[in-house]
């Protein structure tokens, strides 16, 4: 059983499986992303956190999903050219994933058993925050309404 984030593996927007332990030693926010949701210009507010923190430890994973109002029904090419297009998305993106049910990633298994939300287990939409520290565990859940803004005092707290 896993106990760590650093115990899972994701595929890269660009095809690449990456082995989450690349990451470890780092500040981590993981977020399941969409283009096409009301909550989008997060993206702009997740960017300005990874750009602010980089360099201390810290880094934004952005997992597209596309299992709440079919809100990200691109390519990875497609979710690609628009982040970088209209929200100039320099932090790591994955591949599209399910983050609930039976096909849901490993990764967001594990983050769901890890920290609960209102609704249980089951993340409730796109845009939903797992703060992760250091050493890869999960310290904070943060609903989609959560301005990525709002969590720098809890970053900087595991920094």
């Amino acid at each position: 059983m896993a106990t760590s984030i650093y115990d899972f593996t994701a595929t890269s927007l660009g095809g690449e499986e990456v082995p989450l332990k690349r990451f470890e030693g780092q500040v981590l926010l993981i977020v399941n992303t969409a283009s096409a949701c009301g909550f989008t210009p997060q993206y702009r507010g997740l960017e300005a956190l990874y750009r602010e923190y980089l360099s201390r430890g810290f880094a934004v994973l952005g997992f597209p999903c596309n299992q709440f109002g079919a809100q990200e029904p691109g390519s990875a090419a497609e979710i690609g050219a628009f982040c970088a297009g209209k929200y100039d998305v320099t932090f790591p993106l994955f591949a599209k994933i399910d983050v609930n049910g039976s096909a849901a990633h490993p990764l967001f298994k594990f983050l769901k058993r890890e920290k609960r939300g209102l609704l249980g287990a089951a993340i409730k939409w796109n845009f939903t925050k797992f703060l992760v520290d250091r050493e890869g565990c999960v310290v904070a859940r943060y609903a989609p309404t959560t301005k990525p803004e709002a969590l720098k005092k809890q970053i900087e707290a595991l920094l």
